[in-house]
Order: C-alpha cells, then sequence, then structure tokens
C-alpha cells in the first residue's frame, strides 16, 4: 500500500465516522448536527460527482454512499429542523432550506464547469465554511446539542489527511490558494475542537463522554 493510498483511506474512515456520529448525536438529541448550508452544499457536490459528472468508479462508490448518509442528516433537519427556528412557520423554514439546496447546487454545478472539473478545489472551499459554520452554530445554539468533541476530532483528522495527500500527491501540489485552505479548515476545525471540549467541561464537569 502506498502513502497516498493510505492518506485517502485513512481521511475516508475518518470522515465515514463524522458522517455517522453526526447522525447518531443528531438522533440522540433530536436535532440536525451539520449547519444547513453546510449540507446543502455537501448534498450537491456528492450528487454532482456521483451522477453528473462522475468521479473514478472507486471516489464515485464514496461519493454515493456520502450521499446517503447525508440524506439521513437530510432527514433530521425536515424531522427537527423547525424547532431550531421557532420563529419561522414551518412551511418557511422548509421554503428557506429548498432554497438553500437549489443555490448550493447551482453555485457547485457552474464552479465545477467553469474552474473544477475534479471538484477538489470546490469540496475543500466547502470544507472551509462548513468549519467555519460549525463554530457558529455552536455559539447560536449555546449548547452541544447535536455536536461532540468525537464529531469534532473525525472531521478534523479525516480533512488533515485528505489535506496532505493532496499536497504531496496530486496536480494541486504548490497551489498557495489550496494551502491557505488546508490551513485556515486547520485553524478552524482546531478551534472547534477546543470548543467544543471546553464548553462539555463547563457545562458537565468533565470531558463529554465517549459515544457508547
Amino acid at each position: 500500500m502506498t502513502v497516498n493510498t493510505a492518506l485517502a483511506l485513512g481521511s475516508g474512515l475518518f470522515w465515514t465516522a463524522t458522517y455517522l456520529l453526526i447522525i447518531r448525536q443528531g438522533f440522540a438529541d433530536r436535532t440536525y448536527g451539520m449547519p444547513l448550508v453546510a449540507l446543502a452544499a455537501n448534498l450537491s457536490w456528492e450528487f454532482h460527482f456521483a451522477f453528473i459528472y462522475p468521479h473514478h468508479p472507486v471516489q464515485r462508490t464514496i461519493d454515493i454512499v456520502w450521499l446517503l448518509f447525508d440524506l439521513v442528516i437530510a432527514y433530521t433537519v425536515i424531522r427537527y429542523g423547525p424547532r431550531e427556528f421557532p420563529g419561522l412557520p414551518r412551511a418557511l423554514f422548509y421554503a428557506m432550506a429548498g432554497g438553500t439546496l437549489m443555490l448550493a447546487y447551482l453555485g457547485v454545478w457552474l464552479f465545477s464547469r467553469e474552474y473544477d472539473h475534479s471538484g477538489a478545489v470546490a469540496a475543500f472551499a466547502q470544507n472551509l465554511m462548513m468549519s467555519a459554520l460549525f463554530l457558529a452554530m455552536l455559539i447560536q445554539r449555546r449548547s452541544l446539542r447535536g455536536q461532540s468533541a468525537w464529531i469534532a476530532a473525525a472531521k478534523l483528522i479525516g480533512t488533515a489527511l485528505v489535506s496532505v495527500s493532496l499536497w504531496f500527491y496530486s496536480d494541486h501540489w504548490g497551489s498557495a490558494f489550496m494551502a491557505y485552505l488546508y490551513l485556515s479548515i486547520l485553524v478552524l476545525d482546531v478551534a472547534y475542537l477546543v470548543a467544543v471540549v471546553v464548553m462539555g467541561r463547563s457545562r458537565h464537569g468533565s470531558p463529554q463522554a465517549a459515544p457508547g
């Protein structure tokens, strides 16, 4: 097994764990665990590169699996989302969520068609947005509902591994913009993990327990 293959497999495993932990925590806390805009961007990217401009067979299979996980997270948005916005009528919340998804897919489609046929740049730009939105969700909720240190750690490690892989073993080697994305995501992911751990300790007197 090559180093690049090991990095890719490790990233896939940690990102799969991230999805599963988000799903588990969402159902446990009766909320959704991924910010709405980030979820819309993920669904759009995975659908686009699984069915419209499909990746090579192995990556396409991964894209489809992650799309299925994100559809489960989308179900938690449909089921529990309106209670996170008590000032909005339920119909308006669903319209807002649907409009967000439409805009996200249009953005992914246009960006991939004109600039990024492989989807790598779009994926990391979305990942940077996701990292910022996880922090914003923590601040907005003022609690760990739908979130955990395990989710934060799995996302951090999964993204760091694929960042190393792309930096050394892809056509993006030496790209200043990609380096900016890698490092910015790392900084925000570390900040999110620290914030979740600190909040868990301050609310419960000890770090959040591992999932059973």
